[in-house]
């Protein structure tokens, strides 16, 4: 497996309020977070990099122990982790009047030999590429999800709307939070893809898919895509972190 990670403030922002993390946990394990804060001042940069950490932290402290052989305790690792970051994120902000109102999206994937384990909260996303096509592993907590949900939009004009980034979850802004929780069974060679929304609202499927196959590198890839950003006005933070699996 060949694991890699790229962050950049973008061309419109003042700072990063993107966060990512790749943790090596064992051989064939893996930990992969993506995290994008918002607040005013730096309340979103510290919300992300806070939840990355505990985050991490948490699942480190809970496969020190051994990974669960159940699949549901599996997955209820990756909860447990998220409720954590959730609690101190949230007690920050309660904490320090700076950090009124700060939360952040949070996207993992847990790489483990008998598969993929993922949570997402926000619109921050997964997808899965293999087998010449492209799946998004994630749906988005925000208001033009449940527009399209409704049947009231289509998703080509959610990625037009003039409210896509209003999100309808996140992690830090309440003292409990609600997360989604998935697994997957990807086959070898396919390319699991965490990202953040400065990404994901200037890229649709079609041309994910099209730049994958024309770079095979995984580093590269990640690089390719930023660049792709970049080349288009990057209003927003950009970032992409990829396991070739």
């Amino acid at each position: 497996m060949r694991v890699c990670g790229v962050t950049d403030i973008g061309c419109h922002r003042k700072d990063n309020q993107d966060s990512y993390a790749i943790r090596q946990l064992d051989e064939g394990t893996v930990l992969l977070v993506v995290c994008d804060g918002m607040g005013g001042a730096q309340a979103g940069s510290v919300a992300s990099s806070v939840a990355v950490e505990v985050f991490t932290a948490a699942v480190e402290e809970q496969l020190a122990q051994g990974v669960p052989d159940d699949p549901d305790q599996r997955k209820q690792v990756l909860g447990g982790a998220c409720a954590q970051a959730n609690e101190r994120v949230f007690q920050m902000s309660r904490e320090n009047p700076a950090y009124d109102g700060m939360g952040t999206t949070l996207v993992a994937a847990l790489v483990l030999p008998g598969g993929v384990y993922v949570v997402n909260v926000g619109d921050s996303r997964g997808y899965l590429l293999e087998g010449g096509a492209i799946r998004q592993v994630t749906v988005d907590h925000s208001l033009v999800q449940l527009l399209v949900d409704r049947g009231e939009i289509t998703p080509a004009q959610a990625r037009i709307h003039p409210q896509k980034n209003l999100i309808t979850r996140a992690l830090g802004v309440e003292r409990r939070v609600e997360y989604d929780l998935s697994r997957l069974s990807p086959q070898p060679g396919s390319r699991l893809l965490l990202c953040s929304d400065g990404l994901s609202n200037l890229l649709d499927d079609d041309m994910l898919l099209r730049l994958s196959g024309q770079e095979e590198d995984p580093e590269r890839f990640c690089h390719v895509l930023l660049e792709w950003a970049l080349e288009r006005g990057a209003p927003d933070n950009v970032t992409v972190v990829l396991a070739q699996l």
